[in-house]
Parts: C-alpha cells; sequence; structure tokens
C-alpha cells in the first residue's frame, strides 16, 4: 500500500469521525432545544422568560456562532465523505456489492434527509428568530412575545405540515446517524452494536415525535 493511499484512507477516518462528533453534539443542542420548547404546555410566562432569558444573554452569540460552526461543519465534512466513498468505488460494482451490515432506507437517504433539514433550519430562522416582533412585559421587563409568534405560525395547515415532515425527515436522519456516530469514533462491538441502534431508533421517535407534537398541539389548540 503506498504511502499517498494510506494517507487518503487517514483522512477518510478522520472525515468520518468529525461527522461523528459534530452529530451528536447536534443531538444534544436537540434535547436541550426540545426541552426548552415544552415549556409551551406550561403557559406564555414560562416560555417567554426561557425565551427572554437565552436572547438577554451576550453570550448567545457566542453559542449561535458556535452552533452555525458545528451544523456547518457536519453538514460539509458529511458531503466530503459522500463524495468521497462515491468516487472510490465505480457504482456499478457497489450496486452489486452486498455486505453483512447491508444498507438501509435510513443510511442511504442520509443526503437527502440532511437536505430537507438544511431547508427547514432556513425556514425556521425566517419564521421565529426573524419573525414578526411582538412584545409582551413581565415583572416591568420588557420582552419579546415568542408564545404569540410561536402559536401564530402554527396556526396554519402548510406551516405545521411542512414542520412535522421535516421531523419525520430528522428522525429517519437520526435514526441512522445516532448509532454510526459512535460507529465512527471507534465504538462498535458484535455485542453492544446491536443494542446501540435500537437505542438510536428510540431516540429519532422521542425527538422527531416531540418537535412534531408541539406544532400539532398548537393548531388544535390555538391558544395566543
Amino acid at each position: 500500500m503506498s504511502s499517498t493511499l494510506a494517507v487518503t484512507l487517514k483522512s477518510s477516518v478522520v472525515k468520518k469521525q468529525l461527522v461523528g462528533v459534530t452529530g451528536l453534539l447536534l443531538c444534544g443542542f436537540l434535547v436541550t432545544h426540545l426541552a426548552g420548547n415544552f415549556l409551551l404546555l406550561v403557559g406564555p410566562e414560562a416560555f417567554n422568560k426561557y425565551g427572554h432569558a437565552l436572547t438577554s444573554n451576550p453570550l448567545i452569540y457566542v453559542a449561535e456562532a458556535g452552533l452555525l460552526a458545528l451544523f456547518l461543519g457536519h453538514m460539509g465534512m458529511a458531503i466530503r465523505v459522500t463524495l468521497q466513498n462515491k468516487s472510490a468505488r465505480p457504482e456499478g460494482y457497489y450496486m452489486k456489492t452486498r455486505t453483512g451490515r447491508g444498507s438501509t432506507f435510513a443510511s442511504s437517504s442520509m443526503p437527502y434527509t440532511g437536505i430537507i433539514l438544511l431547508a427547514f433550519v432556513i425556514f425556521h430562522l425566517q419564521g421565529i428568530k426573524f419573525g414578526e416582533v411582538y412584545n409582551v412585559t413581565y415583572d416591568g421587563v420588557v420582552m419579546r412575545d415568542l408564545y404569540r409568534l410561536t402559536f401564530e405560525k402554527f396556526s396554519t395547515l402548510p406551516y405545521v405540515g411542512f414542520y412535522v415532515l421535516s421531523m419525520f425527515a430528522m428522525a429517519v436522519h437520526l435514526s441512522h446517524g445516532f448509532w454510526s456516530a459512535f460507529q465512527s469514533v471507534g465504538f462498535f462491538h458484535t455485542r453492544y452494536t446491536p443494542a446501540l441502534r435500537k437505542s438510536a431508533i428510540a431516540f429519532a421517535l422521542v425527538v422527531g415525535g416531540g418537535f412534531s407534537f408541539l406544532p400539532i398541539y398548537c393548531f388544535l389548540t390555538g391558544a395566543n
């Protein structure tokens, strides 16, 4: 094996590890974001104070910049790994070859669900973060009424429909990405990997289902 090929293989491994690490960090963000969103069920004051506590913190800009870098890094590395894999094997050979692990709908659709999620992030930021500004006052403090805005956005069926479909794509993405991220960083064992795969499906259902429940709840209750 030539030194050039060895360097290429090493580079590919590093890229996959970066995809895995950034993916797991994004999973952590999803869990905390979902927990905060569920304050919608508590009421407008709790949800608006939560949003104000985040946006009024000077470190929010650092956190947002870090999250953006994490998201773009994950997406960029994933694209590079996908293109590198395609160029490394002839399509005809790949189609005929079967491995013990096999291919699933979730694994083969990762690039497509990733594109859907990118479109969703832009759509979501435009609608919520950069959406209409309503103000409300609690204890003498004026803050943005994100509760009202959220229910307003989720009052239309097309908005809710696209949101829920995007969350389905995210669940599919997570069902493969969560466990394969551990494999990318070196955690692979014939005894534990099957349980990890099941945990990934459970994680995807909880996160995807949780995010889907909120817009449906807002649409059906119509509270404001």
